[in-house]
């Protein structure tokens, strides 16, 4: 039989995991990367002690944070991932819904890219698995596209990782720049003229003709 106490421990450890992973989320977002255990703990009301009972180190506990932000990115980038109307559209729709995140929490993004400053930074798993996800899933895409029109599909995967590559990249530098003369919605511009540009050149290539304003449900 369970002994009712653990569980009930479980719970509240459940709890309290919870309540320090949101404090971090708004530490960061009140103040940037630069957070110490203490200021989490104070937000979250908790002992600064009780942070390392839950969480084996800071590392450890950057890497949970990466996960929690991550997971409220993905809530609202997730659903436009699954293309929908023309190939404009889902361009747009995909690049514009990135893109208004990050505007409205750049501290959240800049937090996935570097995590504490302090700390030697020796890349996440969380975030290159979720680029990952994203560029396999992007891959799977266009071979099904590739399969149906009688090409070879062995570039699709290239190609999606190309283009998250190339998002990722200048989203980074852009975001690295707080005077960039470059307006958020011109960023948007480039970036899903440049998306469509590496779709199309490679695909011509592979002796596929689409348009923008080709449905996805054809392709």
């Amino acid at each position: 039989m369970t002994d009712g106490r653990a569980t009930r421990w479980d719970d509240h450890k459940v709890q309290r995991r919870d309540r320090i992973l949101e404090a971090s989320l708004a530490a960061i977002e009140g103040g940037g990367s630069d957070i110490g255990v203490q200021q989490i703990a104070e937000r979250a009301q908790v002992p600064r002690s009780v942070v390392y009972r839950i969480f084996a180190d800071r590392g450890d506990l950057d890497e949970q944070i990466r996960l929690r932000i991550i997971d409220v990115m993905m809530a609202e980038l997730g659903p436009v991932l699954t293309p929908h109307g023309t190939v404009r559209e889902t361009i747009v729709l995909a690049v514009d819904t990135y893109l208004r995140w990050i505007v409205a929490h750049p501290r959240l993004h800049a937090f996935l890219g570097k995590g504490a400053p302090s700390r030697k930074s020796v890349g996440s798993r969380a975030v290159t698995g979720t680029k990952t996800a994203i560029g396999v899933q992007l891959g799977d895409l266009l071979a099904g596209i590739l399969d149906r029109r009688g090409a070879t599909s062995t570039l699709a995967e290239p190609m999606a990782f190309a283009l998250v590559g190339l998002v990722d990249a200048t989203v980074n530098r852009w975001l690295s720049q707080p005077e960039s003369p470059v307006p958020s919605e011109d960023l948007a511009r480039f970036l899903e003229t440049s998306i469509w540009s590496v779709l199309d050149a490679n695909l011509r290539a592979l002796g596929i003709d689409i348009e923008p304003s080709t449905p996805v449900a054809e392709l």
